[in-house]
């Protein structure tokens, strides 16, 4: 990996009355006029991207406290649910649709209109584009519900965008989107080394990421649309899912800012003490014994020793246990999907009976696997975990949802929108009621109030079809 990122592009909110032409303008320094090539822009999406999922910044997003993965210790409004205090909505959506999608769609378009590029390099880096276009969109709608999708990236026609419907309209096209490129890294070329900061032009290792994003997909629907998911997750099985930890989509932080990790931003260089481990997760892996104790979180209290701050409580950072030294690590690794949770899809998709090579009980043993070893566990904490009658798949207490939804929200620990998702989908383990305001977990971002009062009318319908504009608003896909 080359010694510098690019830095972001800034944007301004993209749902305003504004040309493209003027949309434009925003990209260009008038002291250094240039050109923003497809690469630049496909290498500031995939960090604003890494960096959104990675940050635990309150002002940006707040999965891991929704998880409760993190707790906080002075300044509690975001663990008991305020989103709006901080218009944490608007930022995360405007990040997604501004830094993300729109320069995507930007390097799209140059990829399409450069000449210099043969046939195969322009399916190569179409393909790459797509496939964290899809990611981003998937986000947004397991973020929010439904959203502008069509219309929303076309603002000279369309400054007002529709919301369209998730469950009928953007997610079966979503998977469409992902088959219609498979094909392209068989024989793309894709970006470089230099631009692809992820697989660092390996096609093969995107064809997986690929593949394994659409069984996300199918797996999501799992119990709202049970045909249309067991068809996509075993034709995504079928094409190639990650098979190890060398197959995860990471980007390697680097050692000095801009480009450390948002966490090393928030824990290190801000000075502050905000956060501590949550007495959910910490409970949870005491019970167990589980050895990924002193790797998720500090010994600070003494060898062995782990408790968790109260959730949604003021908490004292120096009696509870603080996060990880690899947390507090600039160049520690942002992620964006890893084998652990793939092998957890494939887990339901085996009680399924879909057809997926393997058991439950295999696919089950192999993501605590990975995930142990993805933060440095050894063979010993991993055959002396599987071997435990609470943790072993066959012997383990509970429904086949509280085995798997319990020790997959376990692997996710700080991919904290991947572990809320967790919970919202098997509805395990058990989280706890926010101490000081009593509310319950969300269940989903309200809108942002930006779009109220730019955008009412689409809002307002869009409120409506989805059950109303609460935070406990349930998303299609969350059904038990």
């Amino acid at each position: 990996m080359r010694k510098i990122l690019i830095p972001i592009l800034s944007f301004t909110l993209i749902f305003s009355c504004m040309s493209d032409e003027q949309y434009d303008d925003l990209n260009r320094d008038p002291k250094n006029p240039t050109e923003v090539t497809a690469d630049v822009l496909f290498t500031s999406a995939t960090k604003s991207l890494f960096d959104q999922m990675s940050s635990t910044n309150v002002n940006d997003n707040v999965f891991k406290l929704f998880s409760q993965y993190f707790t906080q210790t002075t300044y509690i409004d975001e663990s008991n649910y305020d989103l709006n205090g901080r218009t944490i909505t608007d930022s995360h959506w405007l990040e997604m649709y501004s830094n993300v999608l729109y320069d995507l769609k930007d390097s799209s378009e140059k990829v399409m209109a450069d000449a210099a590029l043969s046939a195969d390099e322009k399916a190569g880096r179409l393909a790459q584009i797509e496939v964290l276009s899809v990611y981003t969109w998937q986000q947004l709608v397991d973020t929010f519900g439904n959203i502008p999708y069509t219309e929303a990236l076309d603002i000279a026609q369309f400054p007002l965008p529709k919301y369209d419907d998730a469950e009928t309209e953007i997610y079966p096209n979503l998977i469409t989107r992902i088959d219609a490129i498979l094909g392209n890294f068989d024989s793309g070329e894709g970006f470089d080394s230099v631009a692809d900061r992820i697989y660092g032009a390996d096609m093969d290792a995107w064809k997986k990421f690929a593949n394994s994003l659409k069984l996300r997909l199918g797996i999501r629907l799992s119990d709202v649309n049970p045909t249309l998911a067991q068809a996509t997750v075993e034709s995504a099985v079928s094409g190639g899912v990650f098979t190890s930890n060398a197959d995860n989509a990471l980007l390697d932080y680097l050692s000095a800012t801009p480009n450390t990790n948002p966490l090393w931003v928030d824990l290190v260089e801000s000075g502050r003490q905000d956060f501590v481990a949550a007495n959910t997760i910490v409970d949870i892996m005491n019970d167990l014994d589980d050895p990924r104790r002193p790797l998720y979180f500090r010994e600070n209290l003494g060898l062995g020793t782990f408790v968790g701050g109260e959730y949604g409580d003021s908490n004292s950072y120096t009696t509870n246990s603080q996060l990880g030294d690899l947390l507090h690590e600039a160049t520690f690794a942002g992620v964006l999907m890893d084998y652990a949770e793939v092998s957890f899809y494939l887990a339901e998709a085996a009680e399924r009976t879909y057809n997926v090579g393997g058991t439950a009980t295999e696919f089950y043993t192999n993501g605590i696997t990975a995930s142990i070893e993805y933060w440095g566990g050894t063979p010993t904490d991993v055959t002396s975990y599987l071997t435990r009658t609470d943790v072993a798949y066959p012997t383990a207490t509970g429904t086949w949802r509280e085995k798997i939804g319990t020790q997959f929200w376990l692997a996710m620990y700080n991919r904290g929108f991947e572990g809320w998702t967790v919970w919202r989908k098997y509805d395990y383990p058990v989280l706890n009621t926010a101490v000081e305001s009593g509310n319950p977990v969300p269940t989903r971002y309200t809108y942002p109030v930006d779009e109220q009062n730019l955008n009412g009318t689409n809002w307002d319908a869009a409120s409506t079809a989805i059950g109303g504009d609460s935070q406990t608003t349930k998303l299609f896909w969350d059904t038990m």
